[in-house]
C-alpha cells in the first residue's frame, strides 16, 4: 500500500469507467477524486494537489487537450496519464507535447494494466495476485 496515500484525480465522463477505475484504485490503497470534465478538474486543482491525473480527451465543457493547456499554466507537478479512445498517432503526439507522460487507449487496455502502471509510476510495489483457493473436489485424499 502506498504510504502516505497517493492522491489521484480521475477526469472522465463515462461513469462505468469512472466507477471501475475508482474501485480498483481505492482497493489498491490510493485516494481518488472524480471530475466529469476539464472545468470541474481545474476547480479540483484549485483546492487540492494530486500525485497523478488520469485524463480522458473527449469530454463535455472542456476537452482533455484544453485541460492540458490550462494545466501547464498552473505549473503543477502532477503526472498526467491519458485514457482515451482516440488512437491516432497525431492525438498521442499532441497529448504528449502538452505534457502527458503516457497514453493508453481505453478499448485496448485492461484497467488492471493501468493500475499496475500507476503503481510503478508512483513507486508502489504491485500487489501480487493471490492464488485461487483449492476446491474440495481438487484436494486428493491423503494417506497416513
Amino acid at each position: 500500500m502506498p504510504t502516505p496515500i497517493s492522491k489521484i484525480l480521475i477526469i472522465e465522463n463515462e461513469l462505468p469507467i469512472v466507477h471501475a477505475l475508482e474501485l480498483k484504485l481505492n482497493r489498491s490503497g490510493f485516494s481518488t477524486q472524480i471530475a466529469l470534465n476539464g472545468e470541474e478538474a481545474l476547480k479540483c486543482l484549485d483546492h487540492d494537489k494530486y500525485d497523478l491525473i488520469l485524463l480522458d480527451l473527449i469530454m463535455p465543457k472542456m476537452d482533455g487537450f484544453s485541460f492540458l493547456t490550462e494545466l501547464r499554466k498552473k505549473n503543477t507537478t502532477s503526472e498526467v496519464i491519458i485514457l482515451s479512445n482516440l488512437s491516432q498517432e497525431e492525438d498521442v503526439k499532441r497529448a504528449k507535447d502538452l505534457g502527458a507522460k503516457n497514453y493508453f487507449v481505453k478499448s485496448d487496455t485492461p484497467i488492471v494494466k493501468i493500475v499496475d502502471y500507476i503503481k510503478k509510476t508512483l513507486g508502489v510495489k504491485p500487489t501480487p495476485t493471490p492464488e485461487p483457493a483449492a476446491s474440495p473436489a481438487s484436494i486428493k485424499k491423503l494417506k497416513f
